[in-house]
This record gives structure tokens, C-alpha cells and sequence, in this order.
């Protein structure tokens, strides 16, 4: 068995915006934003949040646009 443990059991993860299609990333949708930040206010990889690459750039630049205008925290406390 040349397989490991964790390769076996890998599934596809599905980008939630693409699921929804009507789905608009703003940047004054702060609870939404907030689900991609860590408990320290960093943005979560695209890797752990399964979003696609072009969500992904959204995401991030809503989040800046969110911390710039003082509705997100640059750090957390």
C-alpha cells in the first residue's frame, strides 16, 4: 500500500460563492468577511477556506477595503 492515510480520503472542495451564484462579495457584508478571517483578524488561505482563486482575490480585496474604512480590525486583541 504505497497510498498514506490522508491521500485516501482527500475530497474536492467546493468554492462557496460559486455554489451561489447570486452571491456578492461587498465589503460592508462584515459577518460574511468575517468567516474568512482567523481568530488573530488574518485572512484565512484559499487552501483551508476552499474558495477559487478568483473569489479568493474578492475576498481579499473586500477585506482591505473593510479594514481601510475601520469596519474590520487590521489585528486582532
Amino acid at each position: 500500500m504505497s497510498e498514506t492515510k490522508s491521500s485516501l480520503f482527500r475530497h474536492k472542495k467546493t468554492c462557496q460563492f460559486c455554489m451561489d451564484e447570486t452571491s456578492v462579495i461587498d465589503y460592508k457584508d462584515v459577518k460574511l468577511l468575517s468567516r474568512y478571517l482567523s481568530e488573530r483578524g488574518k485572512m484565512v488561505p484559499a487552501r483551508v477556506s476552499a474558495t477559487c482563486a478568483k473569489h479568493q482575490r474578492g475576498l481579499s480585496k473586500a477585506v482591505k477595503r473593510a479594514r481601510f474604512l475601520a469596519l474590520l480590525p487590521f489585528v486582532a486583541d
